[in-house]
C-alpha cells in the first residue's frame, strides 16, 4: 500500500500549545494565557507558561524530527510574540525564535510549514473587540506581512489560519475556549472576519512572493444517525452548512451559501459583510490543509437542545459515539476521513488536500498500541482516497509532541514523543518509531 512519490510525511505543532517562554524576549498576553489563568476554564488550573519549553528546547526537538525522518514540520507563529499588542512595529526578539528554528530545520533537511494564526490572539487586540470586529482582520494582514518579510527568503508554505471553526464557535459561541464568550452574533461575525482575515493575508503574502498560500479548515463528516430519515438529512444540511459549507464556499465557490446566509441572520444582520468581501476571501489557495479527528453524526428530534458549538441548531440530536474512541471520547471511524476527502476532491475540485492534523489522545500506559492503530487505520483511508481520485499531497501527524490541549490543560496525550513535564524529558513512543518506518518505506504492509 505505498502512497505516490513526492508525498510529504511530518508532524505538526501549535505555538501556545508547546512553546512556553510566555514572558521571554518582549512577548505579550493573548487571549489563551487570560482564559487559561481564569478559574474553572482550563483542567487543574493549567497554563501555557512553560508548555513544552519549545522556545529554549527546539534544537533537541529538530534533532527527534531528523531522527525519525520526517520531511515536513508544521508550527505556528505566536502572534503576540511578533506583535505584543497586535499592532504597530514587530519585535525582533520574537522574530529572531523563529529565524533560529527555520534555520535549524533547513539544516536538518526539514521543511518549515508556517501556521500564521493557531488561535493565540493578542490580548489586547481581544480587548479592542476580537475576532468579531472587522478591525482584526486588518491587523492580522499587518502581522502575516511582518512574519513573512523576515520568513519568506526560506519558508515555502505558509498557511493563514488553523481551524476558524474552533476559533469563532468555541471561542464566542460556547465558550469552552480563548476568550470563553457566549454570543452567537458574535460568533457569525468572527466567523466571517475569520475568513476576511485570511483573504487579506492571503494577497499581501501572495504579493510579497510567497510560494505556497494555504488555510487549515477542520471539515466534518457530517452524517445522518439514521440514512433512511429525512429529518436527519435536514439536519445534516444544516449542521454541514454551519460547520464546512460557510466556510468551504467562500473560500473555493465564490460566496456563502444562501441557506446558511439565512441562517445566520436569525442572530445577526449581514451588515458586517461588506461588498466585496467574498472577493478578497476567495483569493487563489494553492492548498487546502484538512484537520480530521472523528465523525460527526446527527439526527432530528424535536426538542433536542442542539449542540453548543453550533448556534441554531435546536431539534438537532449530536448520539454520543458508538464503538471505539480515543481517550478524548472521540469516535474512531477511519472510513469517514475517506467520505470526507473524496466529498472534498468532489465539490471542490482543482485544490490539492493535504492532512495537517490527524492523531489521538490515548493513556499512555501501555505499548501505545492504539494509537498506532488509529494512525494505520486513518493512513488506510487516506491512501482509500488517493486511490478513488482525491489529491492528498501529505500527511501530518498530531502532534510531535505531548503538549498542553487546550481546555484539557496536560491531562491528554496526542504526542507521538512522550513529554516528562517535571523534567521535560523527551521519550520517542512506539508509534513514533512506527511513523518512522511508514515514512522510510512510504508504504503500509498490505
Amino acid at each position: 500500500m505505498r502512497f505516490p512519490d513526492g508525498f510529504v510525511w511530518g508532524a505538526a505543532t501549535a505555538a501556545y500549545q508547546i512553546e512556553g517562554a510566555a514572558r521571554d524576549d518582549g512577548r505579550g498576553p493573548s487571549i489563551w494565557d487570560t482564559f487559561s489563568r481564569t478559574p474553572g476554564k482550563v483542567a487543574a488550573g493549567h497554563t501555557g507558561d512553560v508548555a513544552c519549553d519549545h522556545y529554549h528546547r527546539y534544537p533537541e526537538d529538530v534533532a527527534l524530527m531528523a531522527s525519525l525522518g520526517l520531511r515536513a514540520y508544521r508550527f505556528s507563529v505566536s502572534w503576540p510574540r511578533v506583535q505584543p499588542d497586535g499592532s504597530g512595529p514587530a519585535n525582533p526578539r520574537g522574530l529572531d525564535f523563529y529565524d533560529r528554528l527555520v534555520d535549524a530545520l533547513l539544516a536538518a533537511g526539514i521543511d518549515p510549514l508556517v501556521t500564521l494564526y493557531h488561535w493565540d490572539l493578542p490580548q489586547s487586540l481581544e480587548d479592542n473587540g476580537g475576532w468579531p470586529a472587522r478591525d482584526t482582520a486588518h491587523r492580522f494582514a499587518d502581522y502575516a506581512t511582518a512574519v513573512y518579510r523576515r520568513l519568506g527568503d526560506r519558508v515555502r508554505g505558509w498557511t493563514t489560519l488553523n481551524e476558524p471553526w474552533c476559533a469563532a464557535y468555541l471561542g464566542y459561541g460556547s465558550g469552552v475556549h480563548a476568550p470563553g464568550r457566549q454570543d452567537a452574533a458574535a460568533a457569525f461575525r468572527s466567523v466571517h472576519h475569520l475568513l476576511l482575515a485570511h483573504g487579506l493575508a492571503a494577497t499581501a503574502l501572495r504579493a510579497g512572493g510567497a510560494g505556497s498560500v494555504a488555510i487549515t479548515l477542520n471539515p466534518a463528516a457530517v452524517l445522518p444517525a439514521d440514512p433512511a430519515s429525512e429529518a436527519d438529512a435536514h439536519a445534516v444540511r444544516v449542521v454541514d452548512g454551519l460547520h464546512n459549507r460557510v466556510f468551504l464556499d467562500p473560500l473555493l465557490a465564490g460566496g456563502y451559501p444562501p441557506d446558511v446566509l439565512s441562517h445566520i441572520a436569525r442572530f445577526t444582520d449581514l451588515s458586517h459583510v461588506q461588498e466585496g468581501d467574498e472577493k478578497t476571501i476567495g483569493a487563489a489557495i494553492d492548498m487546502l490543509g484538512v484537520n480530521y479527528y472523528s465523525p460527526t453524526y446527527v439526527a432530528g428530534r424535536p426538542g433536542a437542545p442542539g449542540g453548543g458549538a453550533y448556534p441554531g441548531t435546536e431539534d438537532i440530536h449530536f448520539p454520543p459515539p458508538s464503538g471505539p474512541v480515543t481517550g478524548m471520547g472521540w469516535q474512531i471511524e477511519p472510513s469517514a476521513l475517506t467520505t470526507l476527502l473524496v466529498r472534498l476532491h468532489t465539490d471542490y475540485p482543482d485544490t490539492p488536500l493535504m492532512i495537517t492534523e490527524n492523531g489521538a489522545a490515548f493513556d499512555d500506559t501501555g505499548p501505545d498500541h492504539d494509537r498506532i492503530s488509529y494512525l494505520d487505520g486513518h493512513l488506510r483511508a487516506v491512501h482509500a482516497a488517493i486511490s478513488r481520485g482525491a489529491d492528498v499531497r501529505g500527511y501530518l501527524v498530531w502532534s510531535l509532541l505531548d503538549n498542553f490541549e487546550w481546555h484539557d490543560g496536560y491531562a491528554k496525550r496526542f504526542g507521538i514523543i512522550h513529554v516528562d513535564y517535571e523534567t521535560q524529558r523527551r521519550t520517542p513512543k512506539h508509534s513514533a518509531m512506527w511513523y518512522r518506518d511508514v515514512i522510510a518505506s512510504g508504504s503500509l504492509p498490505a
